[in-house]
């Protein structure tokens, strides 16, 4: 057998895809197919935003058909999603309630009243977790607080990509990288803490074994075609950072999507008091790696401005932004008003106006406002983790499909004073990929598969411009960013 026909279900917060990996094992070539691409929305259902999972799963399968379809021969099948949600099931396999969105409000004020009641420093130091106010412990502790009736019937907590395979298999699968971004998972251990757990008034029978990925979880059925479907990195940030061809030990990766993800991938995980107040986690990789990363809330803010002035030319929209004034307006993207406001435009406005800035108004202004201010983050960030490995930043590889963003690229690198190295676009689906061949025993290490990633596809380079960070103009307006709340 010269080839491996591999399938890469990767399912993002705004959209889906199901793609073909051919892999061929002697030149240990890769080449990649769009089989099937899918949305992914928000659904408002008694009165909050959910996933509609049995649309995914309709998709999933009509992808994996599509496949079949062309009489293609398909070896395995691997699931990546977004992190931090869960479904329960009941001794069917059935779902109990709604599949709540992260981005659902029921979790306000939540993270405060569980500080309050354990300490921040003792669940820093358990978990290594930074805090968002949407993480699993405290979208459970919402709803242990509602105590719906159907509580009791519940046997099983299972995170959504182990869901979806249990739904192709009928094998219920904890994957570690997903596991830990619960905030429940104590970082020493890698196993669930049972003293979060019992704040929680959960019992521990509903959550099974952690395992970590790289190995096969069951067989899915179709048209007389036994497929085996492997367990991969299934939090879609993990197999983007395995994915990302790291130029050396101080380099730093930048998944850039709906979210920006900027970190380091490392052995040793960092929970002192100083990673805890820069809110940096340390999420479970493979090989060993913890990715100590930041979240930033990413060109979510640049999709709902192209879906409320109704933009179908991005390149275009982009284009015209690298033409506005720069810095005219900046804002903090990971403030909360910008995580799921009713307009995005209207969110921004009002934080210009209440922040004492000019206000953008044309669709430009308002991408030049988000691209700038996406830049300013990032050196924050870039700064924090630079003094977290005591070296500055060597690279920054800018992973996923926000890597296109030419513009950005540069900005990024200008104001961060730091090279950018731009690709592979199809990060999650690469790690996602790495990840089955492991599997299937055709490599062995994290550090093996970015060669073969480099080999494969083209990477642009970025190198930033010491006039123009240097400047006395960038220099005050990086003063106005960091007063910003």
């Amino acid at each position: 057998m010269a080839n491996l026909n591999i399938a890469a279900v990767d399912l993002g917060a705004s959209s889906g895809r199901v793609m073909l990996a051919t892999y061929q094992m002697e030149s240990q070539q890769i080449s990649l197919q769009e089989i099937h691409r899918f949305k992914n929305q928000l659904h408002h259902r008694n009165r909050h935003d959910c996933w509609d999972l049995l649309y995914l799963e309709h998709e999933i399968i009509t992808g994996l058909n599509k496949i079949l379809e062309k009489n293609i021969t398909l070896h395995s099948v691997g699931i990546d999603t977004w992190g931090v949600d869960y479904v329960l099931l009941n001794k069917h396999g059935e779902i109990l309630g709604d599949s709540y969105t992260y981005r659902d409000a029921r979790t306000e004020g939540i993270m405060q009243q569980v500080q309050q009641d354990l300490s921040k420093e003792k669940i820093y130091q358990k978990t290594g977790i930074q805090f968002l106010t949407f993480n699993t412990l405290y979208q459970l502790k919402a709803m242990m607080n509602d105590k719906p009736n159907w509580l009791e019937d519940v046997t099983d907590f299972i995170m959504i990509p182990d869901y979806l395979n249990y739904r192709l298999t009928g094998v219920l699968n904890r994957e570690y990288t997903n596991a830990t971004t619960t905030q429940l998972v104590n970082v020493n251990t890698d196993n669930w803490d049972t003293e979060l757990l019992d704040y929680l008034n959960i019992p521990i029978s509903w959550f099974g074994q952690i395992r970590h990925p790289g190995h096969k979880i069951g067989n899915w059925q179709q048209n007389n075609q036994i497929i085996s479907v492997m367990s991969v990195a299934s939090h879609d940030t993990a197999s983007a950072v395995i994915a990302s061809p790291l130029s050396d030990e101080y380099s730093a990766y930048l998944c850039s999507g709906t979210w920006s993800l900027m970190g380091l991938d490392r052995k040793q995980v960092c929970n002192d008091s100083h990673a805890m107040n820069a809110n940096i986690t340390n999420e479970g990789g493979i090989d060993g790696h913890y990715r100590i990363l930041k979240n930033i809330m990413g060109l979510w803010l640049f999709q709902r401005l192209c879906t409320e002035r109704q933009i179908t030319d991005i390149p275009a929209l982009v284009q015209q932004a690298s033409q506005e004034q720069a810095f005219r307006s900046v804002i903090n993207p990971n403030n909360d008003v910008f995580l799921n406001p009713n307009s995005m435009v209207e969110a921004i406005q009002q934080y210009c106006q209440l922040h004492n800035q000019p206000i953008p108004t044309t669709t430009a202004q308002l991408a030049r406002c988000i691209f700038d201010s996406l830049a300013m983050l990032y050196r924050q960030v870039a700064e924090e983790l630079a003094k977290l490995q005591h070296h500055p930043i060597s690279h920054l590889h800018i992973v996923g499909g926000g890597s296109q963003n030419a513009f950005l690229n540069q900005l990024c690198a200008d104001i961060c004073g730091i090279d950018v190295i731009a690709g592979p676009i199809e990060a999650s689906v690469l790690g996602n990929i790495g990840c089955q061949l492991m599997a299937l025993d055709q490599i062995h290490t994290v550090k093996e598969f970015r060669n073969i990633v480099t080999k494969n596809f083209p990477l642009k380079h970025f190198k930033f411009q010491p006039h123009f960070a240097d400047s006395d103009f960038v220099k005050r307006k990086w003063q106005e960013f960091s007063q910003l709340n």
